[in-house]
């Protein structure tokens, strides 16, 4: 594999991929693999849906791009769909998670500016957190080795630990300047971590208290991967602001940044853009993804498969010395381990399983929903299998 001419951005694994059909995938050699990462969960459909597929081709032939100057019918269903199913008011759609959250955080400061009269307005982010790679989300990013380098970071951001509502309200009584949280409903590149049951719920109502607008950032969580179409909606309350991406377009790249009641109606004309936000291809993936979930039910699907595998994961790793803890909340799921375990990767890929380790000693499981409890006990074997090695 040569890769001369990349920029030495990415640690690839010695392995190309060539196709895939649901939750398996196989190399340029002929290997097959059993995929319980999903591309970072964005496969949730598995690897090559035909309905995804098919609703590519037929646009492809139609039209691909005409830009945001011209009414585009496919986004506005898409935005109907995506509204509907996540209980908001308007969506503004970009390429990636990474800029819907930068739209979340515009809509933030514009809100604080505008609807509050604060000059210098500020976002709570947590310790541990991941939102992006550009620069207002990786300032936002409550990770030093992602914000290295690249100082000076943007500012006004203003940090608090996870799942601490003791600490924000110590800086809600201190910090005038605050307008919004922005929050993962779990942690994903943090290590899976899944916040007590009323955080969303505490959360809210401090938003409620302050005036701050709550942002949820569910790029991983959301379309189904914790066994609700979001993950918020374990709770009983709602965001003012909340992103989507990843799993929106199965492959496709495509984010959304959808938001409800004042904040909704922050960007104007002018305010905030995309060139190839939205565009017909990448909203018919976006339909041909809900109108598959909704069909096969797939919300449910992951919820008790989830179930399934978090029950076989406890059982198969019981009374394993090095696991310290194992979190899952639908088909998302962390194994921490008592050390380091890096090289848990390639000793998955020599047995034909692709796993990922995130925070440097949690195994990170997100399967497609689409995988099948034979499949699920084929993770679960290698795995026990490979953490007991070590």
């Amino acid at each position: 594999m040569s890769v001369v001419s990349l920029m030495s951005t990415y640690n690839r694994l010695s392995v190309c991929f060539e196709k895939g059909e649901g939750a398996l995938i196989w190399d340029s050699d002929g290997n097959q693999y059993l995929d319980a990462l999903s591309g970072i969960a964005v496969c949730n459909l598995g690897h090559a849906h035909p309905a995804v597929a098919d609703a590519l081709c037929v646009q492809s032939r139609k039209l691909i791009h005409t830009s945001n100057l011209y009414g585009i019918p496919l986004q506005e269903r898409l935005a109907q769909v995506l509204s509907s199913k996540a209980g908001m008011d308007k969506v503004f759609f970009s390429n990636s998670g990474a800029e819907a959250n930068e739209a979340a955080i515009k809509i933030a400061r514009l809100y604080g500016h505008e609807a509050k009269g604060v000059a210098n307005p500020a976002i709570v982010v947590m310790e541990g957190s991941f939102h992006g790679r550009t620069m207002a989300t990786l300032s936002a990013t409550g990770n030093r080795k992602v914000q290295a380098g690249f100082e000076p970071l943007v500012q006004g951001f203003v940090r608090a630990p996870y799942n601490d509502i003791d600490a924000l309200k110590t800086i809600a009584a201190n910090n005038r300047n605050i307008v919004a949280v922005l929050v993962e409903p779990v942690q994903g590149e943090g290590g899976v971590h899944i916040p007590a049951a009323d955080y969303l719920e505490q959360l809210r109502a401090l938003c409620d208290e302050y005036g701050w607008l709550l942002m949820l950032d569910e790029i991983q969580t959301g379309m189904g991967r914790t066994g609700r179409w979001f993950s918020y909606q374990h709770s009983q309350i709602k965001p003012d602001v909340m992103t989507v991406a990843k799993a929106l377009g199965n492959g496709v790249p495509i984010g959304a940044c959808l938001a409800r009641g004042v904040a909704a109606e922050v960007l104007q004309p002018g305010s905030h853009g995309s060139t190839f936000g939205g565009n017909p291809l990448a909203c018919a993936a976006g339909l041909a993804v809900m109108k598959v979930m909704e069909e096969e039910d797939l919300v449910s699907v992951a919820a008790a498969k989830g179930r399934y595998l978090s029950e076989r994961l406890n059982e198969a790793l019981k009374g394993c010395a090095n696991v310290v803890d194992i979190r899952t909340q639908g088909l998302m799921i962390g194994i921490e381990l008592d050390k380091s375990c890096g090289e848990l990767v390639q000793m998955a890929l020599k047995q034909g399983l692709l796993i990922n380790v995130t925070a440097g000693n949690v195994i990170r499981l997100l399967p497609p929903l689409v995988i099948t409890t034979e499949q699920i006990d084929s993770v679960i074997d290698t795995l026990r299998r490979l953490i007991r090695q070590l």
